[in-house]
């Protein structure tokens, strides 16, 4: 059997940045797994039209390895994804990568303080360290249609486009206005001969302050990569300042909604559509989405606005719960991903064989700091519960995680150690008071969210300032752990 020392499973962000981390380390006996044909994860899959970032491309990369070459403030996926495949080359990780390689389990031996990795479902490896980067919105999720398998046209979901499928001059039913449907709808309404778009909350909606970044502006940021620093530091700062509303005081949201009523108003002179697009819960709650197409998409003559509910779906068409049918030949589904299903889907099985998902669902699901989960030794969680953010950048998150998990694996080397566990006293310190400090915040006050677990508990947002974060994250404490000799 294979015995390597770290496994990463994913190859996106956090896998590239894990990936890279272990290498400028010195460790070269490292691998890492990835069930697709190629990297990028989250910016591979999703390809539908329109399908950019949200977050000013200046920020979104890593901090030691900036990119002069972004074309758009905001930047589309294949851009991104080409960044993700640069990284891999530039910092020689790309033959660590093996495609084709699906995590179906991982069980921890006790007796020997490693992992015990199945592939594919047959093949299997052995690790000390197995660090995973798959990411909590992976999975789509498939809304419980009744009658939605009897359609006769053609059902995809945005994350899985079917590009074979030429939209232009059909009718097209929308089901979803999440953060991908708010980027896909403009375009595909340009396509079609009439969109439907079944709304079930209406989304705030700010301005996208985006721009082409010319030649020039980017051969300046090649030349004089310090400039380009500090606008991602302005940026970033800028973003952090917004944490104040979200984590801090609920309040304090009020510029941006008004912000983002004026921004309806400006766009929307329909009064009636204008009450369809207006939401009824506090801003922040829900993900606050940036575009300056969507309301304009759906003022034109082949779009209808739907917010009834859905009743049914017809081997035609969609019934609403006005009691109309209206026909269609295409349903696209923009209702977003599972949280957290990827990581539990594989079978985590640590002491005594406990499922990591049998775990969550028991006592709720959280790990110390986002990263290390009592009873799992030696497993560590990139882009973990409790550290998503509504305010800024991921990767600025990822960064810190993966510069904490090599000072774990450094203090395992460093010990002689066989295996590091956090504590399960200091893992419920940090879930409990991350409980209570979310019970201030705006995702708190009302409205449902994907933020929440099945327990109704929010497991997913950081209630805090990304600095705090790094600051948490920026020095291990041994205390917080138990080595095994």
């Amino acid at each position: 059997m294979e015995t390597v020392e770290v496994a990463v499973v994913g190859s996106g962000f956090a896998g590239i940045c894990m990936g890279i981390k272990l290498r400028q380390a010195g460790c070269e006996n490292f691998v890492i797994l990835e069930q697709a044909d190629r990297l990028g994860g989250t910016w591979r899959d999703n390809t539908y039209p329109g399908c950019a970032c949200d977050v000013p491309s200046y920020l979104y990369s890593f901090s030691f390895e900036q990119n002069p070459h972004w074309t758009r403030m905001f930047a589309p996926w294949d851009e991104i994804l080409g960044y993700l495949e640069h990284c891999a080359a530039k910092y020689g990780i790309a033959d660590k990568i093996r495609y084709g390689a699906d995590v179906t389990e991982a069980a921890y031996d006790e007796a020997s303080g490693h992992w015990t990795v199945t592939v594919n479902g047959t093949e299997t490896l052995r690790t000390q360290a197995l660090v995973t980067g798959v990411g909590g919105l992976y999975k789509p999720n498939f809304p419980d249609l009744p009658g939605l398998d009897s359609f006769t046209g053609k059902v995809f979901h945005s994350a899985e486009w079917d590009h074979e499928h030429d939209l232009t001059g059909r009718r097209v039913a929308v089901v979803g206005t999440g953060a991908s449907a708010i980027q896909f709808v403009p375009p595909v309404a340009e396509q079609a001969a009439h969109l439907d778009l079944y709304q079930r909350t209406a989304p705030w909606v700010t301005p996208k302050p985006d721009r082409a970044i010319g030649r020039a502006e980017r051969a300046l940021h090649a030349r004089f990569p310090a400039g380009q620093r500090a606008i991602r530091d302005v940026i970033y700062w800028g973003l952090e300042g917004r944490g104040l509303g979200f984590a801090g005081n609920p309040k304090l949201m009020k510029g941006l909604e008004l912000q983002a009523k004026r921004h309806l108003h400006k766009q929307i002179t329909d009064p009636v559509l204008r009450a369809k697009l207006t939401p009824d819960y506090q801003i922040g709650c829900k993900r606050v989405l940036l575009s300056n197409e969507y309301y304009p998409a759906l003022t034109r003559d082949n779009v209808d606005v739907i917010t009834s509910g859905i009743t049914r779906v017809t081997p035609t068409g969609v019934v609403a719960a006005d009691g109309v049918e209206r026909e269609c030949d295409t349903i696209v589904l923009g209702t977003g991903f599972e949280v957290f299903a990827n990581l539990t889907r594989m079978g985590i099985l640590g002491r005594d064989g406990v499922d990591l998902a049998d775990a969550w669902k028991q006592n709720g699901i959280g790990a110390h700091l986002g990263i290390t989960v009592s009873g799992f030794p030696n497993l560590f969680l990139l882009a973990g519960p409790n550290t998503w953010l509504a305010h800024s950048s991921m990767v600025f998150m990822i960064e810190s995680q993966v510069r904490y998990v090599m000072q774990a694996l450094d203090l395992l080397r460093r010990r002689d150690a066989k295996e590091i566990e956090v504590r399960e006293d200091a893992q419920e310190r940090f879930v409990r008071q991350t409980q209570d400090d979310l019970g201030n915040t705006v995702w708190e006050t009302g409205c449902t969210n994907w933020y929440l677990d099945a327990q109704g508990r929010n497991s997913t947002s950081w209630p805090a300032f990304t600095t705090s974060y790094w600051r948490r994250t920026r020095r291990l404490d041994p205390a917080d752990f138990v080595l095994t000799h």
